[in-house]
């Protein structure tokens, strides 16, 4: 290189470090705080999240976007697991988000293991996570955003229909996924233990106490604002429910499904036992808690629930007379007289009595007892505390002996109604639920909205029995929640026993014995409907 070449270099160089250096945020600087905001607030949520640590004013305009609860949810029901994982995936991050809690609920058609896997890789390890099969799965279609409930047919566990020989095509292939963003909540899952070493012990005082432990730790108090409770098939969550209900306070809220199976991450890894030699999870449940420390400016996140009840009472009310169990079986056998009357009837005769009360709907009812149990409950050391509740019991059949019904735990005395299948009942009982939501959009619509609570979101959890063959139509449980926030995410699943336990559904409504608790529903849809309060504008 010349002399000439090498000092023009030199001046070159010199002149490009007098020049500013700029950054990504330097570059935009110009922009306006209100035309960031919209382009960041358009942004998928992995942008959105790189987007927030480009500089501390990014960092507070993506806060303020994210000021506010948020609940993301889509299905769908491609038969290949990981295109099914990318569709959801991509729908739920599709706008800005930051995941506090995750929940997927999946066909039997798709392996449990398989889509925790690929859902993890996605989201990543630190965010509580819970994954559960269902009968089917309630939501929006992350291509098409049409509502949907689809109920899957009784399957067999290789994905063959119910004699095993035809495969079964897509019925039971599915994936729903939810995403929640809650400011002010802590969120977490909590294992329910039982030890290898005495497999008949489950460890229900440390689950009681582990969640007070985890609140305490995170709002300053013992109890929970929420739980969402996923049982295993193969356990009896009777016993587990009740201790729930004893332990907590009734502004607690519970609601879950009673059966499937389940898979989940916790966000403290000494809770993390898959695979452990020490326990097996016989339940789960997401906790949701106060949080202590709650950034200033955010308001309150409110946990109601309603319930459609789908079963009517039929006949008098019986008293049990001579009561069995069956242990073996998981059944209770009884004889009982109708209140009233001193005679003692076996099996046939109160299944006459009941099918002669039937009339036209003997053939086509599912049929239960409902009986009244008044139980003295203690957890550890504390004093026993009488509580009555209402407990349904299938009615497996009757002879010349002893009524069958499912379960155990009724005693001699106890008091029961028969209780059969009503789509009648549960469509008003629908519409009783449609009605109640539509005074909470009102309340939102009104003029001092400001103080008024949004809805941001909803759960459901529906009978397997209910669905389009029940009602005879499509879409019937969603439509309270769908058509009055027809823009609000609602994820929904077909389970195998409801639970739903709260303070004043938004129905108002009861079961005939309505002293009872009744906390594990049959032929009932329980609506789970998350709002938030602003806190008031200040002046």
């Amino acid at each position: 290189m010349d002399e000439a070449s090498s000092s023009s270099s030199t001046i070159r160089n010199k002149n490009d470090m007098k020049r500013p250096q700029t950054t990504a945020a330097g570059l935009l600087s110009p922009i306006n705080d209100d035309l960031l905001h919209n382009i960041l607030s358009r942004l998928p949520a992995l942008s959105f999240a790189s987007a927030a640590c480009v500089s501390k004013s990014w960092n507070q305009i993506c806060s303020r976007i994210l000021s506010r609860p948020k609940l993301a949810s889509a299905l769908s029901l491609h038969p290949s697991p990981k295109a099914a994982v990318k569709e959801v995936i991509e729908k739920v991050l599709a706008e800005p988000i930051r995941p506090h809690f995750v929940v997927a609920n999946i066909g039997s058609g798709f392996r449990l293991y398989d889509i925790f896997r690929l859902i993890s890789k996605k989201l990543g390890s630190s965010v509580p996570f819970i994954i559960s099969t269902s009968s089917g799965i309630i939501g929006r279609d992350a291509l098409t955003h049409e509502f949907k409930e689809v109920k899957w047919g009784d399957v067999c566990g290789d994905g063959s229909d119910e004699d095993c020989s035809i495969p079964a095509k897509d019925v039971n292939y599915g994936i729903l996924l939810t995403v929640g963003f809650v400011p002010g909540l802590k969120v977490d899952a909590i294992p329910l233990l039982r030890s290898t070493k005495e497999p008949r012990e489950v460890l229900l005082d440390k689950f009681i106490m582990d969640i007070k432990d985890y609140t305490a730790s995170v709002s300053g108090c013992t109890f929970p604002v929420a739980i969402m409770m996923f049982g295993d098939g193969l356990i009896n969550m009777k016993p587990i429910i009740d201790a729930l209900d004893y332990s907590m306070p009734m502004e607690t809220v519970i609601v879950g499904d009673e059966r499937g199976r389940f898979l989940y991450r916790s966000g403290n890894e000494s809770r993390n036992v898959c695979g452990s030699a020490k326990y097996f999870s016989d339940a789960v449940a997401l906790i949701f808690a106060r949080d202590k420390d709650k950034p200033s400016g955010i308001g309150d996140i409110q946990f109601q629930i309603a319930l459609s009840k789908g079963v009517s009472t039929v006949g008098s009310r019986h008293k049990a007379v001579s009561v069995k169990e069956n242990h073996c079986e998981h059944s209770t056998w009884l004889t009982a007289r109708r209140e009233g009357h001193p005679e003692t009837l076996d099996g046939q005769q109160l299944l006459n009595d009941i099918n002669d009360e039937l009339e036209d709907y003997a053939d086509s009812s599912d049929l239960y007892i409902g009986v009244i149990k008044r139980r003295n409950i203690s957890m550890g050391s504390e004093k026993p505390r009488m509580i009555t509740s209402l407990e349904f019991h299938g009615v497996v059949g009757g002879d010349d002996e002893y009524l069958y019904v499912s379960g155990v735990g009724i005693k001699t005395a106890d008091y029961f109604h028969f209780y059969r299948s009503d789509p009648e009942s549960a469509l008003s009982s629908c519409n009783n639920v449609s009605l109640s939501l539509k005074k909470l959009k009102s309340d939102e619509d009104s003029k001092h909205r400001r103080h008024i609570s949004e809805v941001f979101g909803g759960f459901m959890f529906a009978c397997c029995g209910r669905g389009e063959s029940f009602f005879g139509r499509v879409n019937v449980d969603g439509s309270p929640f769908v058509e009055n926030f027809p823009g609000v995410p609602l994820a929904g699943i077909f389970c195998g026993g409801e639970i739903g336990r709260g303070p004043s559904r938004l129905t108002g409504e009861a079961h005939k014995d309505s002293d009872a608790r009744c906390n594990m529903h049959v032929y009932s849809t329980i609506y789970l409907v998350l709002s938030y309060t602003p806190l008031p504008l200040e002046h």
